[in-house]
């Protein structure tokens, strides 16, 4: 049992991992910019899940929901920045503004959490901090290049802050869940069948959160599958990119 942070998991990957750390104990409090699923299930977790309208963009929000947590659970162990923006156009048809917004939620937020938790981990000497990454932020991808250069920021930063707070017992992971069905991937042109089910993922990330891989997946095949994305990022970006552009010209014919 834990106490918990989490953005952006009011739907998808990211509730379903609230669901599941809060079935196993632990007191969850999830800041995301909508909150409505949420909202059906806190009568079944009344004193364990804590939620507030957060936009990650917006730094004096945040901090204010941290303290808020806090208050309220006496300190946080692991805080999780799930929250995400993702486009689904080329370089040459996305403009500046867009890359910077993605960046704000993605890599900006990840580095705002991280500032607003660390203060308490650092008193505690003791806590993880856990951002969610992506394979294409490993390896690459076409018409992705906002999100997938923030998701490779994220790990440059993670394993950064891990250096940085080791002599304080906090420790810095990423998860890397699979190409998964949620809202954030609805714009691949890519059959449903190819994607895993979010509720499938959200729980074998629950299951491993307190791994102390650096790497955390839901299970051993997507484990097997970052290795050789690690090892081999730009020839398994090339050919991650041919099977999607293929397989989403059979979809549509």
């Amino acid at each position: 049992m834990a106490n918990i942070v989490i953005t952006g998991a009011n739907q998808g990957i990211g509730y379903f991992i609230v669901e599941n750390l809060l079935r196993s104990g632990s007191k969850v409090a999830v800041l995301d910019i909508e909150t409505d699923n949420l909202e059906m299930i806190k009568p079944m977790y009344e004193n364990a899940l804590l939620f507030s309208k957060v936009d990650v963009r917006n730094e004096n929000d945040l901090n204010s929901a941290i303290k808020e947590v806090i208050a309220t659970f006496g300190n946080i162990d692991i805080a999780i920045h799930n929250a995400c923006k993702c486009t689904f156009t080329s370089e040459a048809d996305t403009d500046l503004d867009v890359y910077r917004d993605v960046f704000d939620v993605n890599y900006f937020g990840a580095l705002r959490l991280a500032k607003a938790v660390l203060p308490d981990m650092r008193r505690a000497r003791h806590g993880r901090v856990i951002f969610t990454s992506s394979g294409v932020g490993v390896t690459g991808f076409g018409n992705i290049s906002p999100y997938a250069s923030s998701k490779g920021a994220i790990e440059s930063l993670a394993k950064c802050l891990e250096i940085e707070n080791q002599c304080y017992g906090i420790s810095f992971h990423v998860f890397h869940p699979p190409l998964t069905n949620t809202a954030s991937a609805a714009g691949l042109p890519v059959p449903k069948e190819f994607m895993a089910d979010a509720a499938k993922v959200g729980r074998g990330l629950a299951k491993h959160i307190n791994s102390k891989k650096f790497v955390i997946c839901h299970w051993f095949s997507q484990t097997v599958q970052m290795k050789l994305c690690y090892r081999h990022p730009l020839f398994m970006g090339k050919k991650m990119w041919k099977m999607m552009t293929r397989a989403g010209r059979s979809n549509e014919d």
